[in-house]
């Protein structure tokens, strides 16, 4: 350490001990050891800025100096893989060894449980309709339906098969109850005209809309699977009834009616609307306190010619003239006239005034 007199005097005032003129004090300090010298301040360490104390010494399990080292593997313990090893002791522990013997192996995935079959599908049968069944139909909005069914023909008592044209997709009560419309109340019509049903002619069923393919209108109950327009039913003999035609027989048409009125809860036909002209809409739609809405107007049947020009008179009918003045009423007319006193007989209401005589005519027909 070196100081000039000068310096010192500017830091530190010690006028007491030295004087101006005095020579540079070189105060040197050593120590063989630095170890030696940490043990002793420095000189003139007024502030205690040195060098740092000693730290006290730390007690610690490693005194000796020696790492401790695991505990021994317990000769029960499952030999670890390589792969084994440098996973932690708490994921081996956890983890099943697949190729120890009666370790039991991880439960695979059950599979979803199968959607258990309806009263009504389990009641439609291959003895009443070919109706195989198909999966839910989730469209858009609120289209679709659940328990749905293809309904592909109809199975009649005696085992013959009225073909739906087209296939219908429809809810299995919809389908059950075309199946017993056609089973129960088509069959006995067909037979009174001489002939057996063939063909169920399928307009519309299942199609996504609102009522009437009106953009906004109310969902349809087309658009749920519920309902199936049918434009004719066709006989064996090649005969096709049609249900809005009225070249028809004006009963047969209102015993078709009658029978799908007492059946479905909306029937829609000639007379409802505009769209209902051609064809008549069945559907089971649901509405409070079980109403039901019927309409359809059976119309008479169209005359096969239109009357343009009066019939011809037939030959054997009489002269026209003698049709005008027919000879009872003639004579019946005359006596009449025999009987009434004649005008000049009568007596004048009025002394001299007489009435003119006036000729007698006949009343026109």
């Amino acid at each position: 350490m070196s100081l000039s007199l000068p310096a010192f005097r500017r830091k530190w005032s010690c006028r007491g001990y030295m004087s101006v003129g005095a020579a540079m004090v070189t105060v040197v300090l050593g120590f063989a050891d630095g170890a030696e010298a940490r043990k002793y301040g420095s000189p003139l360490d007024i502030f205690g800025i040195a060098a740092p104390r000693p730290r006290a010494t730390v007690h610690s399990e490693n005194v000796s100096g020696k790492i401790p080292l695991p505990r021994p593997r317990p000769e029960e313990a499952p030999k670890a893989s390589a792969k084994a090893s440098d996973e932690s002791p708490s994921e081996t522990d956890d983890k099943p060894s697949a190729d120890k013997p009666g370790t039991p192996k991880p439960a695979e995935a059950a599979p979803p449980p199968e959607k258990q079959a309806s009263a009504c599908r389990l009641a439609l049968t291959e003895e009443i309709a070919i109706a195989p069944s198909i999966p839910d139909i989730r469209g858009p909005g609120a289209c679709g339906g659940e328990d749905l069914v293809r309904l592909e023909a109809i199975v009649l008592p005696d085992k013959r098969k009225v073909a739906v044209k087209p296939a219908a997709i429809l809810r299995c009560t919809m389908a059950s109850a075309i199946a017993d419309w056609v089973r129960k109340d088509v069959v006995p019509l067909a037979a009174s005209l001489g002939s057996t049903i063939s063909d169920l002619d399928n307009f519309d069923s299942f199609e996504c809309r609102g009522r009437n393919r009106v953009v906004g209108a109310m969902l349809s109950e087309h658009g749920k699977a519920n309902a199936i327009d049918v434009r004719a039913i066709k006989l064996a003999n090649g005969q096709s009834i049609g249900l809005t035609d009225r070249t028809m027989s004006r009963e047969v048409r209102e015993r078709v009616l009658h029978s799908v009125c007492s059946r479905f809860s909306t029937v829609l036909g000639p007379g409802s609307d505009w769209y209902h002209e051609d064809h008549i809409h069945l559907d089971l739609a649901q509405r409070r306190n079980d109403y039901r809405i019927c309409q359809w107007n059976v119309w008479d049947p169209l005359p096969q010619v239109a009357p343009l020009l009066p019939a011809e008179r037939p030959e054997e009918a009489p002269p026209r003239e003698v049709a005008a003045k027919p000879e009872a009423k003639h004579g019946v007319d005359d006596e009449a006239a025999e009987k009434s006193p004649a005008p000049a007989d009568k007596p004048a209401a009025d002394g001299n005034k007489t009435q003119p005589h006036k000729p007698a005519t006949k009343k026109r027909r």
